[in-house]
């Protein structure tokens, strides 16, 4: 009977490199004159394909990470360790390293690069520029690319920047030349995690003991694995379910005109996708779901613009003519769409709803995601109502954001 013996491999190594260039390049997108995604410390802004989210809107931001958290670990219930061995950027870095090492010529044994001066001299400062540019890329996250590049030459980035480059650009160096495959064998967590989330229905790399019998024991899967483990002695925690063991043994058996015995099953039964339809699946599907679709709808449903506003620290009242009170305020407005827009503020009493005047700046034109201060005189009865209603108003006279104040009472304003 004619088998497959395809090899998985190829797929692995270029979901790697879509990966590495989508990091890569994300930072460079734009959208409404925004980075697609970035984080903006001193404004307290995070920017999120096309979305401009504040720090007052933190709570989309936990609820996305509480989304993502429990969609790993449904993850890491179906596909296992798949994630170590296809999406770790650990796993992406070790396998550059070694790639990068043995078109130099070298050869790995025990996790260490063994070869000529030479060759080893070049890979270390391959590492090092490798390091340096992940480093980069990384500020770039927090700093737009081309506000990096512009302040660079002039070595104007703040401090923390600076520090947070020498730092990663370090650590990423140490960890191509040094740690790689130790991280994973001895110090990460995750393989740890996942044995405790292994379950009947999770994707497994494995040797069938049905198959065991006709190994040829020629081995070339101990030979292919990174982690240098022995598939055949059974399900290891080291092992990173990268399937370079699979394609080794597909290889060999093609050779001889048979299917490779190494292979994925979800669940050492073997019963295929339908052992998915399966409660500690179904379960947390269903939760992430529906917390998907809560996100969904307050980010849809979230206001268009915010108003704040408060009474100035500076000066804040004078008695007018008239038997009248002039109140300064300090008002914050913040375009939360995606679209520049025309705001303007109005004031009215808030018992009665008797408009009151406003003098100063009251009317401003914000790009996406911008917040400005806006400074204003709100004059009122000097016995009128403490509470007044504050109103923000987009070009149509639509009312998009409202904020409350109280003024202090006549009697206690001096002359």
């Amino acid at each position: 009977m004619k088998t497959s013996n395809r090899l998985i491999g190829p797929w692995r190594t270029r979901l790697q490199w879509l990966l590495c260039l989508l990091f890569l390049l994300l930072p460079w997108l734009e959208m409404n004159g925004n980075s697609l995604v970035r984080i903006d410390i001193p404004g307290l802004r995070l920017y999120l394909f096309g979305q401009v989210l504040r720090i007052e809107e933190l709570y989309l931001v936990l609820l996305g990470i509480l989304v993502f958290v429990l969609a790993f670990l449904l993850v890491t219930v179906v596909l296992g360790r798949v994630w170590c061995g296809w999406l770790c950027p650990q796993t992406t870095i070790s396998d550059l390293a070694e790639g990068l090492g043995r078109r130099l010529g070298l050869r790995i044994r025990h996790n260490r690069m063994q070869g000529s001066r030479r060759s080893r001299l070049l890979l270390h400062v391959a590492f090092l520029a490798i390091a340096l540019l992940t480093a980069a890329t990384l500020l770039w996250y927090f700093i737009a690319p081309r506000d990096f590049w512009s302040r660079l030459p002039g070595l104007d980035l703040p401090a923390a920047a600076w520090i947070t480059l020498a730092l990663v650009t370090l650590l990423l160096y140490l960890d191509l030349g040094l740690v790689r495959r130790l991280l994973c064998r001895d110090f990460c967590p995750y393989g740890r995690i996942q044995t405790a989330l292994v379950s009947p229905v999770t994707l497994t790399l494995h040797l069938p003991p049905g198959a065991r019998g006709h190994c040829i024991d020629c081995g070339a899967c101990v030979r292919a694995c990174p982690m240098e483990i022995d598939i055949r002695q059974g399900l290891q925690v080291e092992c990173i379910s990268c399937a370079r063991c699979l394609d080794a043994c597909r290889r060999v058996m093609a050779g001889r005109g048979r299917a490779g015995l190494i292979r994925y099953t979800f669940g050492l039964q073997g019963r295929g996708a339908r052992a998915l339809l399966d409660v500690r699946v179904l379960l947390p599907a269903a939760a992430v779901l529906a917390l998907l679709l809560l996100l969904v709808t307050l980010a849809h449903n979230r206001p268009v613009a915010s108003l704040k506003v408060a009474v100035s620290h500076t000066v804040p009242q004078r008695r007018l003519d008239g038997d009248r009170l002039g109140t300064f305020f300090n008002a914050w407005v913040d375009n939360r769409g995606q679209k520049a827009a025309t705001y303007t503020i109005d004031a009215a009493d808030a018992t009665t709803g008797t408009p009151l005047p406003l003098k100063g700046q009251v009317r401003a034109r914000l790009a996406p995601g911008e917040n400005r201060r806006l400074d204003f005189v709100l004059v009122s009865p000097a016995r009128g109502s403490p509470a007044v209603r504050f109103t923000l108003r987009d070009e149509s006279g639509r009312p998009v954001a409202t904020a409350g104040a109280r003024l202090a009472l006549a009697d206690k304003t001096g002359p």
